[in-house]
């Protein structure tokens, strides 16, 4: 059998990456271990978030399908962070764990030059450092011109509460025991990572009297900028909010050595940025509760998540420490929560294209990168199968700038920082972030989808007319002016604004902080759709705030554009420090910008590299 791609894991990275390969015309083979698990949420059912709202826009805008997808099966959306800036607002859909396999593994299924295969991957082929397919468990041998590795959680995964500790990946599945190894032994750095998930309560047992309500939004959002959706706000399945209790505190700081984490029975290391409540209790000694929710998983069955409870105590410490919040004092514990360790890559092995230094034209992407999130997964999915593509067709890689979407800041920090405990994307990592907002991703990305061949013409149509429409309004709102009448005063002061003594453009009247693009509509012959006036609004708005961004980004850009060649000695570097020489000399950045953000690499280093450059450019 021979493939052009073949994509190992049915993980979130890995329908991305499967679903751009076989899109953009190669015959493609995805192999997993359990086709009915494929696109599982094996831990928080739900899509987006901080940050993480915004990847699955830049998803979207780029042609993938995790948008689409969660639009099909959300159980409740909200957009967080409303009533602050625009750079901090990120949609949040409740998903439903069973339709969103289901409508993923509908599309996979009807996607053509994809084929799906049941199987364990244990070994790869590989011939004087290139990928040349796998080896599945039984021996069979499937030869590829790229492997994108999609592992999950499930490399030597191993499933942790208490003292117990069994190797399994999520739901009991069966791990792969050996392809870690197989990496090693080819020259990759591996690293043993751990996550968790809390346990699931039966709905039924709840007294969620003694809960706040938690809604979704009365109005419609969606993620995809492909398909408008319309839905009844009202239908929404709530979540609900509780907090910790000193009881809750207590039983965890006196069964401390029975927890996985704490009693030395876990070997890797756990996410800072999504601690277990044990970890929390321990590290906030100084809180008096902690915020959870409820959060239904289907509509399917009765399980309730409790997010914000990760845990890896022992069955009996769990039933207590669950039976002393608020409304679970009866509570049915339908399954108990774990930790599990698996193991990842050195993502400093890794190019900005997500292809491994190690051996060419293996991917990777996913958890197996050191990262978390099914949001973070799928975006590296997205960008691994764009690349393998075009890597096979002899073309440059796709590698989006920090300045230009989040994506493009996570795998700049994957490749140039590294990571040490599983890696999370937060709004606080983009220094760009006004720029790289949940109204504006198809703006910064859809031209690229377009050109790389994953956003269809009449998709494409749709963001022109998009745009076209901004410059039309923002004109409008230029050339209309309003004159000091006194019905217009008269308006202007039921909005708490202050009178106009002389005309004004609806432009200017617009930054006024009270005035929102709704209220000057009404000055104009012609209406606009609803993102179109959003998107107006906040250029307008926060004007001077986006030059100054776009004015710090094109700094940056210039030492982006400053390449290194791939062979450099950095030991022949004049005055290089040799912290920086080691550091250079392991992560090879692609330019000098990559270097600047390097830790150990100081501005002296970067002054003698600069120099070196100009030197061997000079004596080409």
């Amino acid at each position: 059998m021979n493939y052009d791609v073949i994509v190992v894991g049915g993980g979130h990275a890995g329908c991305e990456a499967c679903l751009a390969s076989s899109r953009l015309g190669k015959n493609t083979l995805l192999v997993t271990g359990r086709i009915e698990n494929i696109a599982d949420m094996p831990c928080n059912p739900s899509i987006g978030g901080p940050a993480k709202g915004i990847v699955v826009r830049e998803i979207d805008a780029l042609g993938g399908e995790m948008g689409k997808n969660t639009d099909k099966s959300f159980l409740q959306m909200k957009m967080l962070n409303f009533k602050k800036g625009p750079a901090v607002r990120a949609l949040r859909a409740q998903a439903d764990k069973i339709t969103y396999k289901q409508e993923m593994l509908k599309t996979l299924r009807n996607q053509e030059n994809l084929s799906i295969l049941e199987a364990m991957v244990e070994d790869l082929i590989v011939n004087n450092n290139k990928i040349g397919g796998i080896i599945l468990e039984d021996g069979t041998k499937i030869k590829a011109k790229a492997v994108i590795l999609t592992t999950g959680t499930y490399l030597k995964g191993a499933v942790l509460y208490g003292s117990t500790k069994f190797s399994s990946g999520p739901h009991d599945e069966k791990p792969s025991l050996h392809l870690s190894d197989k990496l090693r032994t080819l020259g990759f750095n591996i690293k043993r990572l751990k996550t968790g998930t809390p346990p699931r309560i039966e709905k039924s047992s709840i007294d969620f009297t003694k809960a706040s309500l938690e809604p979704g939004d009365d109005v419609c959002h969606q993620f995809s900028f492909s398909k408008k959706i319309e839905y009844n706000p009202d239908d929404q399945i709530p979540c609900h909010l509780i907090y910790t209790t000193p009881e809750t505190h207590e039983i965890i700081r006196n069964n401390l050595n029975k927890s996985s984490m704490y009693g030395g029975y876990v070997e890797g290391v756990g996410p800072r940025y999504c601690p277990s409540i044990e970890d929390k209790i321990v590290r906030f000694a100084d809180k008096e509760r902690h915020q959870l929710f409820l959060e239904p998983e289907s509509i399917y069955y009765d399980d309730i998540y409790i997010q914000g409870f990760s845990t890896s105590m022992p069955h009996d410490v769990q039933e207590e420490m669950v039976h002393s919040l608020p409304g679970l004092e009866h509570a049915v514990i339908k399954k108990y929560a774990y930790a599990i360790e698996y193991d990842a890559i050195d993502s400093l092995q890794l190019r900005p294209s997500l292809e491994t230094k190690v051996v060419e034209n293996l991917f990777t992407a996913g958890q197996i990168n050191g990262t978390s999130g099914y949001e973070e997964a799928a975006g590296q999915g997205l960008i691994a199968g764009i690349n393998a593509v075009r890597k096979i067709d002899e073309k440059e890689p796709l590698v989006l700038k920090r300045n230009e979407a989040y994506i493009g800041v996570l795998i700049d920090d994957l490749v140039v920082k590294g990571v040490i405990d599983p890696y999370r994307l937060l709004t606080s990592r983009a220094e760009y972030r006004l720029l790289l907002r949940h109204d504006n991703a198809d703006i910064r990305l859809r031209e690229y989808g377009h050109e790389i061949g994953l956003v269809s013409d009449a998709e494409y149509q749709a963001f022109q007319t998009k745009i076209n429409d901004i410059a039309q309004l923002e004109n409008d709102l230029i050339k209309t002016k309003i004159t000091p009448k006194k019905e217009i005063n008269d308006y202007l002061h039921s909005l708490d604004s202050a009178e106009i003594y002389d005309s004004m453009t609806l432009y200017n009247l617009l930054k006024r902080p009270e005035i929102s693009i709704d209220n000057i509509m009404r000055f104009l012959d012609k209406d606009y759709d609803a993102n179109v006036k959003e998107q107006v609004e906040i250029n307008i708005k926060y004007e001077g705030y986006i030059k100054k961004a776009n004015k710090d980004a094109e700094k940056m850009l210039e030492y982006e554009n400053i390449k290194i060649p791939d062979d450099i000695d950095y030991s022949k570097v004049i005055n290089l420090a040799s912290e920086a020489c080691q550091k250079l000399t392991e992560i090879r950045p692609v330019s000098i910008g990559q270097a600047m953000r390097i830790s150990g690499v100081n501005p002296s280093d970067i002054t003698m590299l600069l120099m070196h450059l100009r030197k061997e450019s000079r004596n080409e």
